[in-house]
């Protein structure tokens, strides 16, 4: 019956999440009227199939975390906003900024920012609200709160983190994406033969790209680790919980996009998918639980108080 109460709930937030969708984006000035003509139209229906699609997922996870989180009230709403606005809109579109300046309007940017940002301070309170977590019940009440890690331990997972991101992001842009010719000829490179080569042109040309998405890595950490270090449970399911939620804003993909083609997009959305997936769980696994050496790396008890 608990499920059934909260999944009743859920499909009620996945409207409320798609009116703050379409109300941010009306206030920030990337809405624009449909238009009258047939193709346009099925664009439209499309673009809404999608966001209904993507907005019941990300609300499934969402719940799912602030069901299960120790946390209650504004200190929940604050750290769902900063891992729903970090994830949906800040960590991508400084990918924008990097890879396609001269494909959009300039002005474009700072619009999805400004989107997200509203989005996400409406919906924030509104579904902590609706799960009933505004106030400290049974949930929280006898949950003791998580140690945190030593110096030394923050050092290791962080510069371990960082390296993961970097291996994960690079090895399936390559296989995944930058194999694909019409991903090569949207972006207009080319493929130098194989990974390594791959990785020494990137070197030669932007050496600097290394050191930005290992400062991406980390921002990425800072917005959903109070999230993460929120949840209860074995480090297994805070793992498997923070892995779907790092992989489904990739479902965003699937909605048609004016300034990238359908195809791109959606080797696209299996690149970042999978690899954010994997991410996300070895995020969640590291982060949950105190850890003394390699070997206890692998255990799989519950989260240290």
């Amino acid at each position: 019956m608990k499920i059934i109460t909260i999944l009743g709930k859920d499909i009620i937030l996945t409207f409320i999440l798609v009116v703050c969708f379409i109300i941010s984006a009306y206030i920030s000035g990337m809405y624009s009227p449909p238009s009258e003509s047939t193709a346009a139209a099925e664009t439209d229906s499309a673009a809404l199939v999608a966001l209904l699609i993507s907005s019941f997922m990300e609300v499934l996870i969402l719940s799912y975390i602030i069901v299960r989180s120790r946390w209650a009230g504004w200190k929940l709403i604050i750290a769902v906003f900063m891992a729903f606005y970090g994830s949906m809109t800040f960590i991508p579109q400084i990918e924008s900024l990097i890879y396609l300046p001269g494909k959009l309007p300039p002005d474009l940017i700072p619009k999805l920012y400004l989107m997200g940002v509203i989005t996400t301070l409406m919906f924030s309170p509104v579904a902590v609200l609706i799960l009933g977590r505004m106030k400290n019940g049974m949930y929280a009440a006898n949950e003791p709160s998580r140690s945190l890690f030593t110096k030394n331990e923050w050092i290791v997972k962080l510069s371990m983190l960082v390296i993961v991101y970097l291996v994960l992001y690079y090895s399936f842009g390559y296989f995944v994406a930058w194999k694909n010719p019409a991903v090569r000829e949207y972006y207009g490179g080319s493929d130098p033969g194989n990974f390594f080569a791959q990785l020494a042109s990137i070197w030669n040309a932007t050496p600097w790209m290394y050191a930005l998405q290992g400062a991406r890595a980390l921002l990425w950490i800072l917005l959903v680790l109070p999230m993460v270090r929120s949840l209860k449970g074995g480090s297994w399911e805070i793992a498997f919980v923070t892995a779907a939620f790092f992989a489904v804003w990739s479902l965003q993909l699937l909605a048609p996009n004016p300034y990238m083609p359908q195809e791109v997009a959606n080797i696209h959305m299996i690149e970042t998918l999978s690899s954010n997936f994997l991410f996300g769980w070895i995020l969640g696994w590291l982060l949950s639980r105190k850890h003394q050496s390699v070997r206890d790396l692998f255990r799989s008890d519950k989260p240290a108080p």
